[in-house]
Formats: C-alpha cells, structure tokens, sequence
C-alpha cells in the first residue's frame, strides 16, 4: 500500500510539471464547495464528525466489531468491567498468583495497570451503548470533530475543514484506534482541546476555552500523563508569554476569565485522580503503572534511568516478555538507531507518502528572500511544540503510535501550512495540494478492496490505514464455546517452553469468581490442587495453546 501512495505521489509530481491545469475547472469547483462548508464552522465540525461515525459503520462488513488481542485492551476491558459494576478497583484474589497476567496489577488491588480514562470510556459503552466497541466508534468520531475544531483556531476555515477530512481517512477509520480497544482517540482529543483552545484564549479571552483547556488537560493527564506534560510545555510558556507581553490583557480579565477556570478544573481533575490512586495503589501519589513496573519490569520507562534488578517470577511466560523482549526493545529504542525507529513508526502511521509530499515539495516553494525571521507566529509554534515533543519522545524506553497521540492535530497543522505554502508557488503547488486528498481517498478506496485486489497487506498490531492487525488468536472463540456448556467453568492454560508471551490467553473479568470461565495459569501440583479445591464447583480444561490448532481437554488432575 505504501509502495502505491509513494507511485501515485511522484505521479502528481510528473502531472504537475508537464501540465499542471490538468483538471482545474472540476477541481476548483469542488474546492470551492468544500471552501463554502468550511466557512460554517459549527456546522463543518459536526459534519466531520457524523462522517468519521458513518464510515466507520458504512466498513463494519468488512471490518467487525473487533475482538481484543494486546494486552492493553485485556486491561482496559478489565477497568471498563471494574467501571460499570460501580467500583474503582477489585480486591486481590486469593489464587492470585494463578491470574497474573500482563497489563494488570493484582497487589495491593487488582486493576489495569494505566491511567482511567480509557477505561471509563469503555464502561460508557458497555453500560450506555451495549458495548465497549461503541464507545470506541463515538471516541474516532468526536476525535476527528476536535481536530477540525483545533485547526480553526490555527488556519483559515477550508483548511481546517480539509484536515479534518484527513483525520477520517487516516486514523478515524482504519487504523487500530478505531478497530481495537487499546486507545489513542481520547488523548488525541485532549491534544486537539488544549492545543485549540490557546489561540481562542489569546483572541478572546473566553472563560469557556479555559475551561476547554483544561478539560483538555484533564483528558491527558488521564490517558497519557507524560506526553500531556510534554505537549502542555510549550502550550504553558504561550500563555505566559502572552499574559505578561505588550499586548496582554487587564490583570483581572486573566484572572477571572483564564486562571480562576483553568485552576477550578485542573483541581478538579487533581482530587479525583488522587481519589483514584488511593484507592487502587492505596497511595493518592503513586499509579498503578508504577506498581507494575516495579512488580515486574527490568527496563525503566525512560532512556536515562537504570534498568532494576530481576524480580522473582511466578511464570517463565512473564520473565520471557520482561527480561528478553521487553528488554531488547529497551536497548533498541535508547541507541541512535532506536530514535530513528521511532520516527519510522510515527511516519509510517501519520503521514506516509501522501502527506510527506508536501513537505518534500516545500523547498521549492519558499521564496528567495526566506528566512526563520519571516516565519508567522502560528507556524512558530507549530514547528516548536512539534519539536520539543519529539524530544520528549525521543527520552522514552518504547513506543507506539498512540503515545504521539496528543500531537495528531499538530501534526496535521504542519501538513495544512506546508500545504498553504505550496499552493502560493506556482500553479504546479495548486495541483499537487489538490492532488493529496485525491491520493488519499483512492488509497483508502483501494485498502478496503485490497483482498478482492490481492494487495498484500503488512500485519502489525499496532497497525496504521495500509496495514492489517494481528490474526489467528483464537481465545474469543474458544471463550464463546465455553460460556455455551451448561455449569461454571475453569481453564488452565499450559504454555510450551517456546510460547510467545505477545499472545497472552490468561485474562479474567473483575469478579473472578462470579465470571462464567475463569483463565488461569498451570502451575505445579500442589498449587494446582490449591486452585483445584477453590474452583472445586467448575468444569475443569486444560488448554494448550501452542498447539496447532489450540488444544482444549478435559483436565486430568497428576495421579488422577
């Protein structure tokens, strides 16, 4: 798909300069209706929106409801679970040591091991919408409006509109934030919220964008606390800057007006993340994550700190993915080949050719006379809040594209102002800007037919538009075969020596013993028996996964 959009990308290249009014009466009269709805602003965010759910929907035939396979979305599901039954947390069971399992804490609570917000999105779809799919499907939608609102703030209407369009087509469809549970929507909205409310603020001063700011803030610090610190920087230094420049308001105005609304939700926010903590890790100062990093990890979060000391393991399947892969990938991502990697992947999932050819392109767009000097504020702070993310990026000890999610509408912006600046070259610059979304909606076209095409596809399972997600992980299957048998049941799932910790069975709902199948892992005999004589009331399997195809059998206790 790649090798396809970069083709298509050189084509208009090759277009442009042999004949470059190749098409302008159709496609001007189409920019010019999209330029007339961009104009409504209210009514051009809402649009994005309902069109971003449609297509999602209009695809469902072909992309499903999804079924969860990382070990994020096992934890996430497990807080949404934990959420709906009107808890913040659940008790540490007594055959704990048979549940443990990635992603979740089981001490001193048991718990997803990240921050709530995904996890209460999810709950509002189970409880609100029928499932945590739902849920997923609103995020996307109300992502892509929140970007297109964002760029308003930052250019002119039509543009803004376009980038909005794009956020459809490239991550609101196809991409894993909207086919898995794993997240990426919510701190993608809290990015857009701070980031759109900063120029309203300077403009106008509203009580109602310092509260967007910091209902932004609030989404971040609760889905991606360390990217949220790193974008809300270079947002903090803009607002100072700006209430203690020439041009700054009256001191009561930004009291009242910006810091009195800004401070009442950032307290908000605080308590009730502190109420959280508390309860799960009995501390208001500590996150679960940092219990499972110091339960389970060798390598630190980031690049700088020292990796720990090898914790005892209950299971060769968690030391395999902590102290081998988990570790390698460590070492990986803090060497100079490592910071590459992780601009390879950021590209591949926010840009790819389509987008990247206006950068290319920008050379010979700039004037002779250029100079940083001549560079608008606007574009300024976009280059510099870009920059100093990937900084900030650049410090941490993995990555996923979701973890540069508080940036995906910056990201967008600097594509629309190289865009912008292409267009006022030459009428070459106007066809290939007309030519982007062109490429990008018969991309997206062929991606959805690209198995009656036999367009081979790269799997990933953090996968961008042009990629495919993991397959072959049977676990909901067998779990529906489960729940069909009459009686409780209980699995105990035995690995091979060589298993790959990446495909995890062993995950359960937040009532352990209420749930209709409970996972848990073999051990030896006589903490087996121990479970055995706890679950004496279920239907006991053994499930070997690493067969082909998964094994499932009766169990037959040793001796027996």
């Amino acid at each position: 798909m790649l090798r396809l959009e970069w083709g298509l990308a050189f084509l208009a290249v090759i277009v442009a300069a042999i004949y470059p009014s190749f098409g302008a009466n159709w496609l001007g009269r189409a920019e010019g209706a999209f330029g007339r709805l961009g104009q409504r602003r209210g009514l051009s965010v809402v649009v994005v929106t309902l069109a971003a759910l449609g297509l999602r929907l209009a695809v469902l035939p072909g992309f499903p409801v999804p079924e969860p396979i990382v070990h994020d979305e096992f934890g996430y599901l497990l807080a949404a679970d934990t959420f709906a039954h009107g808890r913040l947390t659940n008790p540490t069971h007594p055959m704990w040591e048979h549940f443990e399992t990635f992603s979740v804490i089981q001490k001193p609570t048991y718990q997803c091991f990240a921050q709530p917000a995904q996890g209460m999105l999810l709950a509002f779809g189970k409880l609100v919408l029928g499932h945590p799919f739902w849920a997923v499907l609103l995020s996307v939608g109300l992502m892509c409006g929140a970007i297109t609102w964002m760029l308003q703030g930052w250019l002119s209407p039509g543009w803004a509109l376009l980038g909005g369009a794009l956020a459809i087509l490239r991550y609101g469809t196809l991409s894993y934030w909207a086919n898995s549970y794993w997240g990426g929507a919510v701190a993608a909205i809290g990015g857009a919220l701070v980031i759109g409310a900063l120029p309203r603020i300077k403009s106008f001063h509203g009580t109602r964008y310092a509260l967007l700011l910091g209902i932004g803030l609030a989404l971040l610090v609760n889905s991606r606390p360390y990217e949220g610190f790193v974008l809300s920087t270079p947002v903090a230094v803009a607002l100072f800057v700006w209430m203690l420049g020439k041009n700054r308001p009256q001191i009561n105005i930004s009291l009242r007006r910006v810091v009195l609304p800004l401070t009442m939700v950032l307290a908000l926010t605080a308590c009730g993340l502190c109420y959280y903590l508390w309860r799960v890790t009995g501390s208001p100062f500590r996150m679960p994550y940092q219990i499972e990093r110091e339960t389970y990890a060798v390598a630190p979060y980031l690049i700088w700190q020292h990796t720990r000391p090898e914790p005892v393991y209950h299971h060769a399947a968690m030391q395999k993915m902590y102290v081998q892969e988990e570790l390698v990938g460590y070492n990986f991502f803090r060497s100079p080949a490592g910071f590459i990697g992780k601009l390879y992947l950021g590209w591949r999932f926010y840009l790819g050719p389509a987008l990247t050819l206006p950068f290319l392109m920008l050379p010979l767009a700039l004037p002779r006379n250029f100079s940083l000097r001549k560079i608008e504020r606007s574009t300024a702070f976009v280059i510099i809040a870009l920059a100093i993310f990937s900084a900030g990026s650049a410090l941490e000890g993995s990555y996923h594209a979701h973890y540069s999610a508080p940036v995906t509408g910056l990201i967008l912006a600097a594509v629309l102002l190289a865009m912008r600046q292409l267009r006022a070259w030459s009428p070459a610059g106007v066809f290939i800007t007309r030519s982007i979304p062109i490429i990008c909606v018969l991309t997206f076209g062929l991606r959805l037919a690209a198995a009656p095409l036999r367009i081979p596809l790269s799997e990933f399972y953090g996968f961008a538009w042009h990629q495919k997600g993991p397959e072959n992980f049977p676990r909901a299957a067998i779990q529906k075969q489960l729940e069909q048998i009459p009686g409780k049941q209980l699995v105990i799932v035995r690995y091979q020596a060589n298993h790959e910790p990446f495909a995890e069975w062993v995950y359960n709902d937040a009532d352990v013993d209420a749930s209709k199948v409970v996972w848990a892992r073999d051990m030896d005999a006589k903490q087996t028996q121990e479970l055995l004589r706890y679950f004496r009331d279920r239907q006991v399997w053994l499930l070997e996964p690493d067969q082909v195809p998964p094994k499932l059998s009766a169990y037959k206790a040793p001796g027996a």
